[in-house]
């Protein structure tokens, strides 16, 4: 079975995109070579990583990358999580992929108290990892 190329993609590519690219490589492991790409760049939330490392996923050796790095590569799934990535990116050229899109809440625009940011992060994260189960489900069973 070849490996399926899947690009998560988010505006800075901090938060959203690298929680979904950390569920979808562990959960996938073999079945897919997972990416993730903004259409700026913004470096890695440690909300993300801290809440990611709370449910065993370890994403802190990810890099906030630019959508054109990976110019080329010949996407199965491309995987918007917010809509101002679906709005305003760069065309993919990509055939056969099938675009997905579903806005998931911004945890890091959060501001309040550390607890009150946690409960959001926490509230992100589960929704993203319910998508990426439900996602692998679908398509990779």
């Amino acid at each position: 079975m070849n490996k399926k190329n899947i690009l998560v993609l988010c505006t800075g590519n901090s938060c959203r995109s690298q929680m979904a690219h950390g569920y979808l490589k562990a959960m996938l492991k073999e079945k897919a070579q997972v990416y993730s790409a903004g259409i700026e760049t913004h470096g890695l939330n440690p909300g993300a990583v801290s809440i990611m490392m709370e449910d065993d996923i370890d994403i802190s050796g990810h890099t906030s990358n630019h959508v054109n790095e990976y110019e080329g590569i010949a996407w199965d799934y491309i995987i918007t999580v917010c809509d101002h990535a679906k709005e305003n990116c760069p065309f993919i050229p990509s055939n056969s992929a099938v675009r997905l899109h579903h806005n998931f809440f911004d945890p890091s625009k959060l501001k309040g108290t550390n607890t009150e940011i946690h409960t959001a992060f926490l509230k992100a994260r589960n929704e993203i990892k319910d998508y990426c189960n439900e996602f692998a489900r679908r398509e990779f069973s």
